[in-house]
């Protein structure tokens, strides 16, 4: 995946029978998905300009350019929207995109290399990495909070961390 766009949404199917989608945003003000667009699928060969029509449960109902028909619509179920970085607000210091934080390579206090980020999760609670321990066939689940993860250094693509007792195996 390009380190130039990001995902800020996807397509959660068809929403009434009049070509709108169910649109879920992953952008911090959900509203805003529409404002950094045209949005791109994942393999970049199709554009979309979103034009939110309502909130509805889990996201918002939008009307996407080019879609006219439930069928359309329903095509388009699972499909990720990516924004240019361009596009985005930069970030403070201490936030960042869940693409950025992708593939770095993760140390303990101590300098020992424990493994690498395979994908930044939030299950409604806090942001979780999920990281892929050396050695380890099952990743492992760390709450990204400034205690657990005391230093990110995305210049030189890597993480410190600190977890708690009994998160990283033996």
């Amino acid at each position: 995946m390009s380190k130039d766009r990001i995902c800020v949404g996807a397509i959660a199917g068809s929403f009434g029978v009049k070509g709108e989608v169910r649109l879920k945003s992953f952008t911090a003000v959900p509203e805003a998905v529409a404002d950094y667009g045209p949005l791109e699928s994942e393999d970049g060969e199709a554009r979309y300009t979103i034009n939110l029509t309502r909130s509805v449960k889990g996201g918002f109902a939008a009307r996407l350019s080019g879609i006219a028909s439930k069928e359309a619509a329903d095509a388009l179920r699972g499909t990720r929207l990516y924004a240019d970085r361009g596009a985005l607000p930069d970030l403070p210091d201490d936030e960042f995109y869940h693409a950025d934080l992708i593939g770095l390579t993760v140390f303990d206090t101590g300098g020992v290399e424990i493994g690498r980020i395979n994908a930044v999760l939030n299950h409604g609670a806090s942001d979780l990495l999920e990281i892929g321990v050396k050695g380890v066939n099952e990743p492992v689940l760390l709450p990204f909070t400034q205690e657990a993860v005391p230093t990110v250094d995305l210049a030189s693509g890597r993480v410190i961390v600190d977890p708690p007792d009994g998160i990283l195996p033996d």
